[in-house]
This record gives structure tokens, sequence and C-alpha cells, in this order.
């Protein structure tokens, strides 16, 4: 993928549409590994580290995005601070990942380039995902 492959006028307008994602996706990935510490059970704190999981792919997948079309590494930062207990990092792990399928769909929609609008309806579908396992652990706290 080049800089060719999107039409100019875009790519201020996706640079900062990735650069948002970057941060989402690494602050998910720092306060997801404190929730799972903070975890009731075994179970739940293994299925929070397999969300991680998918959260470091997204990361991958979305800085080789950035890379290829800036020619230089992402440098994302924490936005926010993660919750101080179990309880709270649920709740705002599941409005995060609900919130977060509402911004992918937007952005995969939004641009014509394949390799963007596949990445973000992929990780879109896995956000959803993630959404469904937090409102579980909100039910089953």
């Amino acid at each position: 993928m080049n800089q060719n492959s999107m039409q100019p006028s875009t790519n201020t307008e996706f640079i900062n549409d990735i650069s948002k994602t970057l941060n989402g996706e690494y602050q998910a990935i720092y306060c997801y590994e404190i929730l799972a510490n903070q975890a009731t059970n075994a179970e739940i704190k293994s299925r929070i580290l397999e969300i991680r999981n998918d959260e470091i792919r997204h990361f991958q997948t979305f800085s080789h995005i950035y890379f290829s079309l800036t020619g230089s590494q992402p440098t994302p930062k924490l936005t926010k601070q993660c919750p101080n207990d179990y309880k709270s990092g649920i709740l705002a792990a599941f409005t995060d990942e609900q919130e977060t399928v509402d911004f992918y769909h937007e952005i995969a929609r939004k641009y014509s380039n394949a390799v963007i609008r596949n990445a973000f309806t992929q990780a879109s579908a896995d956000e959803q995902n993630h959404a469904v396992w937090f409102l579980y652990f909100m039910n089953h706290h």
C-alpha cells in the first residue's frame, strides 16, 4: 500500500483517524493487563488476556498501515487513566469496546482502500465480541 492508494484529500483525516485508533488500542493493551490481574478468577483472567492479545494484533495491523502511509513508526500515548478497580474496569472496557465498534465501522465506510476497509471491518468484529465478553463479566461479577 502506498500514499497513492488513497485520495490525497483524505490523508490528513485518515492519519488523524488511525492515530486515534492506535492510541485506543495502546490504551486497551495497557489497561487490560491491569484488569486481568484484578480478575476474580483464573477463567476470567485468561479471557481478558486473550482479548488483550487481539488488541495487540490490532495495534500491529494498524501500526503497519500507519507506517505504510507515513514512512514513520507511530508514537501512541495513553490518553486516560485506567480504572482502579475490577468492576469499574469491566464497565469502562465494555463501554470502550462498544464505542470502538461504531468508530471502526465509520472508518471502514469512509475510505475506499480495501486494505484499510478490511482491517477496520475485521477489528470491529473482534471488538464486538470483546464487548459481549465484558458484558458477561459485568453480569457474573
